[in-house]
């Protein structure tokens, strides 16, 4: 007999609608998987049949074919294990067919008959509710996870013989319900707390200021000056995800298999921070088969690279389209993927190879020749791209043993909250925009214009620093930032002057 099985399979971060046909005739015991199996699937075939034979079914010994189709898509991991043991199941009468057109199953096969959880069930759950898929039956630890999409009945089953219930006796069950969807993303904010920062008060200004806008940024100064300490206090003064954005992070991040045991919307915003080893693809994503990389995990959230001068700069440079885009396209010779890649990218480096040039106690043992060579591999159009370039100092003694009595996170964070809604009332009309760093040319026309005053600073900030329209236009958009946390509605001179300071690499060069 024939019988037919819904699934699904990811390309980069959305699905595929799968087909898997399962055939049973007569001739010499055999399973043949036909449809661009990967080995994954290939190997399936011995788990469906321990699995089901564990759990108490009768597995036909007669020839099997099982076609997945479209037979131009590649199949990829365990979670064609489920509609396989579902559709021999069917074909073999052991179970009702009647519901088998209405669900889409999913999901990995232990040889004891229990059900494992898989990646990207959140995009799969997404797409199954636009193509009328009534039910989407999937392992238990992925039912939380899948029933974020309303609308959609999920049902989550702990092992086979479970789900074989559920298609014989469907009144038995009820979909798995989550109450107060909006509420799961609120963030706690049990993070690192600015009011642990000593002095430093420009640096923990030009936090705020990336914060309220979405700025990339940069701190440059000698070991131990709390470069790294500042950066990752960035996160608790971004505001929280909102629920469409908490519903995109998700959907990477189930991609990608960091959601498997979880079973929930991610609620903070993602802070990645590779290593200076990292390779290229490692950071844009890539593989075979295209996976998301670190810019796309930081996606709504903070790229943070710790000494950037030790990453190669061919790695470096591949962010530059990133940065600039939003997004990310991989090709492959098979297929083409886009990934988000909206971040805000956090940076810290030496100011040279013994790293206190510029020091005011510790003196300097780097040549010029030297100092070149280190600083030639951040590119000009890479530092175009940071918005705010910021020197940390060495701290005073008498700020390093006083007690810390900095402003909390909490009250920097309220600030930059309203900088942002002020910025969001003004991009109303603007459905792309969410910050003042997303602007474009034709934004800053509108939104940026500058008196006589303004005008005849910026020009000679460009004058001196040689900077291009490129950065011209990020010291814009940054002064509309300080705008917007000052309450100011239109741009002025000390606006435009204090986001020019903030060029210090620019001076430095």
């Amino acid at each position: 007999m024939l019988a037919r099985v819904w699934s699904a399979s990811i390309v980069g971060i959305d699905a595929v609608k799968v087909g898997v046909e399962v055939d049973v005739s007569g001739g010499l015991p055999s399973i043949i998987v036909l449809g661009l199996p990967d080995s994954a699937v290939q190997e399936s075939k011995e788990r469906v049949k321990a699995t089901l034979k564990n759990a108490g079914f009768a597995f036909p010994m007669r020839k099997i074919v099982i076609n997945l189709t479209p037979a131009d898509l590649r199949k990829e991991g365990p979670c064609f294990d489920l509609p396989i043991s579902v559709g021999i199941l069917a074909a073999s009468e052991q179970i009702n067919a009647d519901l088998l057109g209405d669900y889409l199953f999913l999901g990995e096969v232990s040889l004891d008959g229990s059900l494992r959880p898989v990646a990207g069930v959140l995009p799969i759950a997404a797409t199954a509710k636009k193509m009328g898929i009534a039910g989407l039956v999937v392992p238990a630890d992925n039912a939380q996870e899948a029933a974020v999409v309303e609308g959609l009945a999920v049902y989550g089953c702990k092992s086979i013989s479970e789900v074989v219930d559920l298609l014989n006796n469907p009144g038995r069950y009820q979909p798995v319900q989550i109450n107060n969807v909006a509420d799961m993303v609120q963030v706690p904010y049990a993070i690192a707390d600015l009011h642990d920062v000593k002095g430093q008060a420009h640096g923990r200004r030009a936090l705020e200021i990336a914060a309220a806008g979405g700025h990339n940024l940069i701190f440059v100064g000698p070991p131990g000056s709390g470069k790294t300490m500042l950066a990752r206090r960035l996160a608790g003064i971004l505001p929280p995800l909102e629920f469409s954005e908490a519903l995109e992070v998700t959907r990477i991040h189930s991609v990608a298999g960091l959601l498997k045991n979880r079973g929930s919307l991610v609620r903070d915003r993602p802070f990645r921070s590779p290593h200076h080893s990292a390779s290229g693809p490692s950071l844009v994503g890539g593989g075979s088969f295209p996976r998301p990389g670190e810019i796309s995990l930081s996606h709504r959230g903070i790229l943070f690279l710790d000494e950037l001068t030790e990453f190669k700069r061919d790695v470096l440079e591949f962010l530059r389209q990133p940065l600039e885009d939003g997004f990310v396209t991989i090709s492959r010779t098979r297929q083409s993927v886009v990934f988000p890649a909206q971040f805000t990218l956090v940076a810290s480096t030496n100011p040279c190879p013994c790293g206190y040039y510029g020091d005011t106690i510790q003196q300097c043992t780097c040549s010029p020749r030297q100092r070149e060579q280190y600083w030639a591999k951040l590119s000009g159009p890479l530092m175009d791209r940071i918005d705010l370039q910021v020197a940390v100092n060495r701290l005073k003694p008498e700020e390093i043993t006083q007690q810390p009595t900095g402003e909390s996170s909490k009250s920097v964070r309220e600030r930059v909250q309203q900088a942002r809604d002020r910025s969001i009332h003004r991009f109303q009309t603007e459905t792309n925009l969410r910050c003042n760093a997303q602007m474009q040319s034709r934004h800053l026309q509108q939104w940026c214009k500058l008196d006589d005053a303004s005008r005849s600073l910026l020009e000679a900030a460009i004058n001196k620093l040689g900077l291009s329209a490129r950065a011209s236009d990020r010291i814009l958009k940054v002064a509309r930032t300080i705008a917007d946390l000052a309450g100011d509605d239109n741009l002025q001179a000390h606006h435009v002057a204090e986001a020019i300071q903030y060029r210090t690499i620019d001076r430095m060069l």
